[in-house]
This record gives structure tokens, sequence and C-alpha cells, in this order.
């Protein structure tokens, strides 16, 4: 998945995490921590305001540009559209950890909009 700023946070991040012992990839959930932020940000520029309901009210009702796509949240909360992604590594080789870096290996299977490949199973139909 390619939104606007992904590719530079990811440059950014995956060069200094290692160095920290912290992450060898970095490009799962650290993007969303990232854009997390981008909302809180965006919200507090908006209304002015550190304000915890005022906050909350404005981050109910409205949708955010950030690098894992647009979010919007609905009444409770949650993501009014989820974006919990399923992803079947295959044609893994070895133990070695650049492989996970090269395109392909990561397969997003679901949601629909984002799948990238068909699930390899090793039991034929």
């Amino acid at each position: 998945m390619s939104f606007p700023g992904i590719e530079d946070f990811l440059k950014v991040y995956q060069a200094r995490a290692p160095q920290q012992g912290t992450d060898p990839l970095g490009f799962y959930q650290p993007p969303f921590a990232y854009a997390a932020m981008q909302v809180l940000e965006q919200a507090i520029k908006a209304t002015g305001t550190l304000n915890d309901d005022e906050l909350a009210d404005y981050i109910h009702k409205s949708e955010f540009d950030t690098i894992v796509g647009k979010i919007r949240f609905d009444s409770k909360g949650e993501w009014a559209r989820p974006r919990l992604l399923m992803i079947q590594y295959q044609n893994v080789d070895g133990n070695k950890l650049d492989q996970y870096r090269t395109p392909g290996k990561a397969v997003i299977l679901y949601p629909p909009e984002y799948k990238d490949g068909e699930l390899q199973h090793p039991f034929s139909q």
C-alpha cells in the first residue's frame, strides 16, 4: 500500500530502528503509530485547543489525511472503515531477514480493496 508520505517515513524509520535494536524491518506498526500522531496534530491545528473533549469531538466528526491513507472514526472511536490487513508471507527461503524487504513477499489477502495476491496453501482442492 502506497500513500503520500509513507515512503519518506519508512526511509527514515528503517534507517534508525535497526541501529536502536528495536525493529529490524520496520514497516508494519510504526506507520500506524505515526498516523495516529498525524490525526492528533491535525485535530489540534483545526480546533486550536488541547482540550480533550473538543479534540475528541473533532476527531469523531472529521476525516484525516495520513501516511496510511484517509482515516475517519465512528461514534465509538473505532475506524469507520477498518484497515486490519491479512497478509501472507510467500516464497520464504531460509531465515535471511533481507528477503522480507523484497516486493512480493508480503502479499495482502484482505481487505479486497488492497488485495495484491492470492492465498498459497499446501493442499490442493
